[in-house]
């Protein structure tokens, strides 16, 4: 300790390197619970691509810093668990990239669970027998998944070509382009089906099939392109959000949406009427090239399904009664104000942490940061320009730290300056120049400068190269091609870890740091005695996010549930039918905002895109049952909610069933993307 106390000045300089530092009456060091090191690299970045990349200290970070102290960490908990009492967190730049990535590749296991059960659950519930034998659809059950596979494919494909940005929150497209097609299969199936209600197949000739494939595209085809095109539009208005994450992903989508319709009006009608051959040929499912015997049981058409009946004889009677229509209404009107209220108390929050693989080193540092350093925080960087005007104001620039201090409790929270957060090329100049102006032959004023601008710039290129004295301000200069001008400068600083706990666990205050930031510019923007500058810090660009994101969620939610609304009314002409698809959708997502609220999850850049999606998936099932409903005749309403339900509610409820069975495996993740 006695070594180390003639290092820093004071307490003020030990707080950023040391965790929980105790001093006495003096201000001198006498322990310490955790010591911080840090290596800085030079910068060897390029552009490629559009992106940056250091493919030299990247390597360098994985060949030789991690390996070298996850070897030293892994003896240290060896020792620790033999009574030793030193443990190692660490972190490097690619840290996060290695992490999270890693996390989303190994998760993806997932995505093939999904597409096997609903390939299974689709198997089951679209023909009218689960085994094999007539009736049974195993194949078309994988044509489903075949048409979701290529209209992925398709999709993806042409949104690279047209160079939109691929992240990681696209790899839960593949789940929701499942349960849409999914849903057009059954809609298409069914009315397939019902298009041969009393008819036997084989009194059916190939043109009697391609005729019934006709009526049944020409039946459900129009529920179909309404619902596709509901989504197509939902999405591409998101497609213009300012939040690049939302309208790269809303932009894959409205094109994927594309695909998956054309393919099923086409692919899919196909492998049906071809499927329906089979059946027609006593051909066996999947292995079309064999026969089986006759069936003794006499074909007399297409018969209503099991949930059809339900529908029919228990639902639809039960919720269009007299105390039915109240009881329901009464049912969705709390559930509504419930999620008005959960939507109301949800908040915008910074959950970076929570893509943090629950098991990662990461994780660790930022847990030890948080405990020994809670006011060392994101790095600041203000830049000041024009080299006249810093060469005129020199004097104020190199005593800077002097208007940052006092700001660590209130807005912009930057913390105290001290060697190891703060970093003044000015300052760093003036001092070396008060002992060593006259050493190194360079003719200084009555006030320790320079006498010239030139003689500043040229003391100053020297003084900071990588080979000077003043090597580690090497990069906080800019100056001309030439080197005889002094472009820009910049001042490192440093905020305070600005977290907070929210129902047990920590997060980064999106809040305080929207306040920090903006407290930061105004205060910059005030400095009019200086030359002119602005703040710059890597975290600026995730918390301008945080400023727009929960405009930006209600908003692209707003845009495209009216623009539903607008396309359902000219599609389905109806003003009541319309709004009440439209009013129907709104409430689904109220809802979902509040248990959204309920499971302790927040307004960040993976629920928007989710709840647009919701959007999307809401407007399906909604507008079949809607379309379905305008094309039955008769007076009674009753009556033809009722036929609406038995003709497609069976088809709705199966494809929102094999799309809840598919996503409910991405429970078992450990990625935050697929969880939420």
């Amino acid at each position: 300790m006695k070594t180390l106390n003639t290092y820093g000045d004071g307490p003020k300089d030990f707080e950023s390197v040391f965790g929980n530092p105790k001093f006495d009456a003096n201000g001198t060091l006498l322990s310490a619970s955790a010591i911080s090191l840090s290596y800085f690299l030079k910068d060897q970045s390029y552009l490629e691509g559009g992106s940056t990349v250091d493919p030299i200290n990247e390597e360098w970070e994985k060949s030789v810093f991690l390996t070298s102290v996850q070897s030293a960490a892994a003896a240290a908990e060896k020792n620790a668990n033999n009574g030793g009492v030193v443990s190692i967190a660490y972190l490097s730049s690619r840290s996060f990239s290695d992490e999270f990535g890693g996390e989303i590749q190994g998760d993806l296991i997932y995505v093939q669970i999904s597409y096997i059960i609903a390939f299974l659950f689709v198997g089951a519930t679209i023909g009218s027998r689960v085994g094999c034998g007539i009736g049974s659809r195993w194949a078309m059950s994988l044509s489903a998944i075949f048409l979701v596979a290529l209209s992925t494919v398709a999709g993806f494909g042409v949104a690279s070509l047209a160079g939109l940005l691929y992240g990681p929150v696209h790899s839960v497209l593949p789940f929701v382009l499942l349960g849409i097609g999914v849903d057009d299969a059954f809609v298409i199936a069914n009315a397939f089906d019902r298009e041969r209600e009393g008819i036997a197949r084989a009194s059916e000739d190939d043109e009697s099939l391609i005729q019934r494939g006709s009526r049944a595209l020409a039946r459900a085809g129009a529920s179909i392109t309404v619902t596709s095109l509901t989504d197509l539009v939902a999405f591409a208005i998101s497609s213009s959000s300012a939040l690049p994450a939302l309208a790269s992903f809303c932009a894959f989508a409205s094109i994927n949406i594309f695909f998956l319709w054309a393919l099923a009006a086409t692919f899919f009608v196909s492998c049906l009427v071809i499927d329906e051959k089979r059946q027609r040929d006593n051909r066996r499912d999947c292995l079309c090239c064999l026969t089986r015997k006759r069936d003794e049981v006499e074909d007399t058409g297409s018969k209503e399904g099991f949930i059809s009946r339900y529908f029919r004889k228990y639902h639809a009677p039960a919720i269009l009664s007299k105390p039915g229509k109240p009881v329901t209404l009464l049912f969705f009107s709390v559930l509504l104000s419930f999620g008005i209220y959960g939507m109301i108390k949800l908040p915008v929050e910074d959950s970076a942490r929570n893509f943090i693989p629950v098991n990662s080193y990461i994780k660790d540092y930022s847990e030890a940061a948080d405990q020994y350093f809670p006011s060392s925080g994101e790095t600041l960087y203000i830049t000041f320009e024009n080299g006249e005007d810093i060469y005129n104001k020199r004097d104020s620039l190199a005593v800077l730290d002097t208007r940052l201090r006092g700001l660590s409790d209130k807005p912009p929270y930057i913390a105290e300056p001290t060697d190891s957060n703060y970093q003044n090329v000015m300052a760093g100049l003036k001092e070396y120049l008060a002992t060593n102006a006259e050493s190194i032959g360079v003719e200084v004023g009555d006030d320790g400068w320079p006498i010239t601008y030139e003689a500043f710039v040229a003391t100053l290129r020297s003084f900071a190269n990588f080979l000077g004295p003043g090597a580690k301000y090497a990069q906080d200069l800019s100056l001309s091609s030439d080197g005889s001008n002094l472009e820009a400068f910049r001042v490192k600083a440093e905020y305070v870890r600005l977290t907070k706990t929210y129902r047990g666990e920590v997060l980064d205050d999106a809040s305080r740091q929207i306040a920090a930031m903006d407290a930061t510019r105004d205060m910059v923007n005030s400095w009019t005695d200086l030359p002119t500058a602005f703040p710059y810090s890597a975290s600026f660009i995730a918390v301008e996010g945080f400023k727009i994101i929960n405009t930006e969620l209600y908003r692209n939610v707003g845009l495209a549930i009216a623009a539903v609304g607008l396309i359902v009314l000219i599609t389905v002409a109806n003003i009541v039918t319309a709004l009440l698809i439209t009013f129907n959708v709104a409430f689904c997502i109220i809802e979902i905002l509040g248990c959204m609220m309920a499971l302790g999850l927040v307004i960040d850049s993976v629920s928007v895109i989710n709840i647009v999606l919701a959007v999307g998936l809401s407007i399906d099932y909604s507008a079949h049952i809607g379309h379905c409903f305008m094309v039955k005749g008769g007076d009674n309403k009753d009556a033809r909610a009722t036929e609406s339900l038995a003709d497609i509610g069976a088809s709705v409820l199966n494809g929102a069933l094999s799309t809840f069975l598919a996503v409910a495996v991405l429970l078992f993740s450990s990625s935050y993307v697929f969880k939420t």
